[in-house]
């Protein structure tokens, strides 16, 4: 019977900073530990989930059987628990605790939009705190757009505005989300520091230091590659100090301010196609990119006689595009796409994705 309480990893940051990534070096490393993994990613098609789910321990798909079980668990062979949450954490931690006996941790990735503080205050909960204790809060940053003063790489020029408009103070910025993100960090990463020259890495250090405690160390990490005794194992119990931390969501509340959540801001859709002609997908997404105030596209494309799926992920106006495993034989060979940004027409960028599908030009020429 397991007597201690399971330590619960969460990783915090903007979309694009390479949580995900991090995740799946995590899990390579996990050399027999049995880890949950809960990702709650903001838009309605759980990409990020299903990356995870699809066997990130280098293992092939048929070494690697999957079913799922209640509340959208997933269990792999390699005895690591994949959970995706939306408005359900608490009865997915309640199964967690349920199975406590077969886990040894917890890892949380929260949505790019997300507060850690009222994540760490469920820990308080009855049901949670009596099993659970937050280990550590790590909040990744993208270190080049921090470096450049974005803060993350998916700004445009309506955020740049925003930023600039102190009119819109009560309205959470990039800025203070990152602020409030720090704040609660018990370990900050820069990712992408191998993109960093010694100056961007030193502005970034500044921009760190301003806004974590001295005692709060920053580890900077190419491509999610950190060792994981450093990020496992902080024992800070977390939630014990959390209500003590005052951050720019509770000074707007405690002004009467008015305030929508920041995902209220953001449009989120999925877009569905058949098979399409990768190249160019690839050409009219990374125009519609540059084009409109697209912060970050992700997904799956099907590609004509191609037996793995591809996968594409946009941040900015970056695209990048791999393949990452063989179609099953039951599913769907089709391309979808989340796409999530701001004042976006879905018509319209459905339109010039259906450039791609296979078969298209004959239908706009016929």
């Amino acid at each position: 019977m397991q007597l201690k309480k399971i330590p619960v990893t969460v990783v915090t940051g903007f979309l694009g900073s390479g949580k995900t990534t991090l995740l799946s070096n995590i899990l390579k490393q996990a050399a027999g530990k049995r880890i949950a993994v809960i990702v709650n990613e903001f838009g309605e098609l759980d990409i990020d989930a299903d990356l995870l789910r699809s066997c990130p321990l280098d293992c092939d798909d048929e070494s690697t059987p999957q079913r799922q079980g209640k509340n959208g668990i997933y269990e792999l062979a390699n005895g690591c628990i994949c959970c995706t949450v939306e408005e359900e954490f608490l009865p997915v931690m309640k199964e967690l605790v349920a199975r406590r006996d077969d886990i040894d941790h917890i890892l949380i990735e929260t949505s790019g939009l997300a507060l850690p503080k009222p994540l760490v205050q469920a820990f308080n909960w009855p049901e949670i705190k009596q099993y659970c204790t937050v280990d550590a809060v790590i909040t990744l940053i993208d270190g080049p757009a921090v470096a450049a003063g974005r803060f993350a790489n998916d700004t445009d020029k309506v955020q740049a505005q925003r930023l600039a408009d102190e009119s819109l103070d009560h309205d959470p910025s990039l800025q203070e989300l990152l602020d409030d993100q720090l704040s609660a960090a018990d370990l900050v990463l820069v990712s992408k520091n191998d993109l960093l020259t010694d100056a961007e890495r030193e502005q970034v250090k500044i921009v760190v230091a301003n806004r974590v405690p001295d005692a709060v160390k920053t580890i900077y990490v190419d491509n999610g590659d950190i060792a994981l005794d450093v990020i496992m194992g902080l024992d800070s119990a977390a939630e014990e100090q959390i209500d003590h931390l005052h951050n720019h969501h509770d000074h707007h509340h405690a002004h009467g301010a008015h305030h929508d959540h920041a995902h209220d801001h953001f449009d989120s859709f999925v877009l569905t196609f058949g098979e399409v002609d990768g190249p160019r997908l690839q050409q009219i997404l990374t125009q519609l990119l540059t084009e409109h105030n697209i912060f970050r596209a992700k997904g799956f494309a099907a590609l004509p006689g191609k037996p793995m799926r591809q996968v594409l992920q946009a941040v900015g106006e970056r695209l990048n595009v791999h393949f990452d495993r063989m179609w099953n034989s039951d599913e769907v060979r089709q391309t979808q796409l989340v796409v999530i940004g701001k004042n976006l027409d879905r018509k319209v960028l459905e339109s010039a994705l259906q450039q791609a599908v296979i078969g298209a030009d004959d239908a706009v020429t016929a």
